[in-house]
């Protein structure tokens, strides 16, 4: 029978989260790989903030080798839709035993699943996780991080992963934090923001959260005990040579609609995104038959993102050769088509961001078409699936919107300079770690009502 303690340590996040000197750094990682490596296993809960390319799929294996020799207990590792397949090849190529899990049971020391099937399995089965596109759990009030969040906390080793580590704001910095064992994300608000509100002139406010007075240093410095980040090797210290990137062509197409927006007499950018969203609704038809026209005069492979499902069933319909992943497919069905593309079966794929966008390697293309939205994100995801580090030749992008969204464009250019200022602070504060524990023990032991 479990008593009122067990279920206080079953609530507690683990507070010895410290790793071990590496067993194991094959000669095959680069110079800023091995690095990036030896200080996650050393560390032993840990993010690594690398950029596209950059080959957080080895390091994140061998950070689980490692961790399988020193426990020999197995390692679990969480990737998004499809890419278990690529993990599974990766782990093939450099000699490492990896087994993908469909279900509750677990085989071979390192194994991976998707996120989707999580809830299949026991985190007293594993040492350790490895969550690869660990921006999934940005959201702090989402279902999904809770989940992943829960599952970790019982596990000493725990390893994210991913490019984009706070793709809308500073704050979601802190479920990374939290999902590690450190800060909690409402200590680290508490901490180093404070709330700011800006009224206009009708009395109208919005509340929206910046840094406490002299924080900001200490924020990143803070942020650096736990993460590293890597846009390029000579972040590290290291030489560029071999990640060069090709250029990158990005071009904006304006379609003009048909049918204006209820009440309008001109095109005028669309405000709120109530306005936003019925411009996007009557003007389908112009943008999607728009975005045709451009992938069927591109050579080769070519990605076309959508983010409304009328879209995708017209693109699919008008673009010769096309097919389409969409979510009311089974998940099998769409890693089918995902990884025929990615193997050169499909010429033209139509899909959503959130389908997608995430881990995929799609180096044999070099067109993609899409349309705009708020999500900084999901662009820079889904233009990094082509525009990576292995790419060779020149990517286009063609944005295809309307006048209404000229918004929407300005506020991803707005959010792609924030994730620029974050890599540049996180980067220049990379030596300078300030390390803040997430306190766990208490001097006095909890009484006990007598009706428990």
């Amino acid at each position: 029978m479990s008593t009122y303690q067990d279920f206080l340590q079953s609530k507690q996040q683990e507070a010895d989260g410290s790793g071990f000197a590496p067993i194991w750094l094959p000669d095959w990682l680069h110079g800023f790989q091995q690095s990036l490596t030896d200080w996650a296993i050393r560390k032993g809960r840990d993010a690594i903030f690398a950029d596209c390319g950059l080959g957080k799929t080895p390091m994140q294996l061998v950070w689980a080798e490692n961790i399988v020799r020193q426990t020999n207990r197995p390692v679990l590792i969480l990737t998004p839709l499809a890419v278990s397949y690529q993990t599974l090849r990766e782990a093939e190529k450099f000699g490492i035993d990896c087994h993908r899990l469909i279900d509750s049971t677990v085989s071979g020391k390192i194994a991976v699943t998707n996120y989707e099937r999580l809830h299949h399995f026991n985190p007293d089965n594993f040492s350790a996780v490895v969550c690869d596109e660990s921006s999934i759990i940005k959201n702090y009030n989402g279902k999904r991080r809770w989940e992943i969040t829960e599952f970790m906390r019982r596990l000493r080793y725990r390893l994210l992963c991913t490019a984009t580590a706070a793709p809308n704001d500073y704050l979601e910095l802190g479920t990374s934090s939290e999902a590690l064992g450190y800060l909690g994300f409402s200590d680290m608000v508490t901490r180093f923001f404070k709330q700011e509100t800006k009224k206009d002139c009708l009395g109208w406010g919005r509340t929206k959260y910046i840094f406490r007075g002299h924080a900001e240093e200490p924020f990143w410095r803070w942020v650096n005990s736990w993460a590293r980040v890597c846009r390029r090797p000579s972040d590290l210290g290291f030489s560029d040579d071999g990640f060069a990137l090709p250029p990158l062509i990005e071009s904006e197409h304006v379609v003009e609609h048909a049918t204006l927006r209820s009440g309008m007499l001109l095109a005028v950018p669309a405000k709120g995104l109530r306005e936003q969203r019925e411009e996007r609704r009557i003007t389908i038809k112009e943008r999607c038959e728009a975005a045709a026209d451009i992938a069927i005069k591109h050579d080769g492979a070519t990605v076309v993102w959508c983010h409304l499902n009328p879209e995708g069933d017209l693109l699919e319909r008008i673009i010769p050769g096309a097919v389409q992943v969409a979510g009311r497919m089974p998940d099998e069905q769409k890693e089918e088509r995902l990884l025929a593309f990615q193997q050169g079966e499909i010429k033209v794929l139509v899909t959503k961001p959130k389908i997608g966008c995430f881990g995929l390697n799609w180096q044999h293309c070099h067109n993609v078409v899409t349309f705009p939205s708020h999500s900084w994100e999901q662009y820079y995801q889904a233009v990094r699936r082509c525009w990576r580090f292995g790419q060779t030749q020149p990517v286009k992008v063609s944005v295809v919107t309307t006048e209404g969204e000229r918004g929407v464009m300005q506020n991803l250019q707005r959010k792609a300079k924030q994730a620029d200022r974050m890599f540049e602070a996180l980067t220049r504060h990379a030596n300078e770690a300030l390390h803040i524990e997430r306190g766990n023990g208490f001097p006095e032991k909890e009484t006990v009502p007598a009706w428990l």
